[in-house]
């Protein structure tokens, strides 16, 4: 039985809330279960200097996390003058992910960045911040769109979304909460987008090391799981 009482193939209940930040392009507030983060999208008509008159534009992506996010206060990264490296890891995937699904010469030289601050963590916050961040590029875009600066349907070729999957007591799950997290035996992320390609697959063995059968197995649950995450995104775009 897990913690939370879910089946083995039971997501968290997920819910997206559009045009959260009224001064943002686009933004959403997602929620996976007890992690919510707050994603916003802010387009800038310049692009980073390596790809000045390239007629390329870029999409990138910046992560934190609010001191009490969490169950005791984390200090402020920006008062340490620096970024851990967790922080780092997780916002490359994020904007790795989005630029994944962007054809960045229709984007045009502009930068749209997508900011996922974490308000409340009960794990999975990457995965959220992935799943939601699509939605607030998704309605930049749109912004974008209504002001005849692009078409949406060209420069997002399809949907991506992220879902974290383990072993937990010897039982393979999807969607793993915090006390799942820190006790797993296997915890992995899966990226994938609307047409079932992989983007990114993070996976590793925190005691046994598990099988290819294992392996194979959260892979189906991830695939299922995100093939719902999209069918939601589709739902809230609407």
């Amino acid at each position: 039985m897990r913690p939370s009482g879910r089946k083995t193939d039971q997501m968290r209940k997920i819910s997206f809330e559009r045009n959260f930040s009224k001064h943002a392009e686009g933004s959403c507030l997602v929620k996976f279960g007890d992690t919510h983060v707050l994603c916003t999208a802010s387009l800038e008509d310049k692009t980073p200097p390596w790809l000045r008159n390239s007629g390329k534009g870029w999409v990138t992506a910046e992560y934190g996390m609010l001191p009490r996010a969490t169950g005791e206060r984390m200090k402020r990264e920006a008062a340490a003058g620096k970024q851990g490296g967790r922080t780092q890891e997780i916002q490359r995937l994020i904007g790795r992910s989005l630029r994944a699904v962007v054809d960045l010469e229709a984007l045009g030289e502009r930068q749209i960045t997508i900011d996922c601050d974490v308000i409340q963590a009960d794990g999975g916050t990457r995965t959220a911040s992935i799943t939601g961040g699509w939605i607030a590029l998704h309605d930049c875009l749109k912004w974008m769109e209504a002001r005849n600066m692009v078409k949406v349907d060209r420069v997002l070729k399809d949907h991506v979304a992220a879902i974290s999957c383990g072993v937990f007591a010897t039982q393979p799950v999807i969607d793993l909460d915090y006390l799942e997290d820190s006790a797993a035996e296997t915890d992995a992320n899966f990226v994938m987008t609307g047409s079932g390609a992989i983007v990114e697959i993070q996976g590793t063995a925190e005691g046994t090391p598990f099988t290819e059968d294992e392996f194979l197995t959260l892979m189906r649950l991830a695939r299922n799981g995100i093939g719902e995450l999209v069918t939601l995104q589709k739902q809230a775009i609407l």
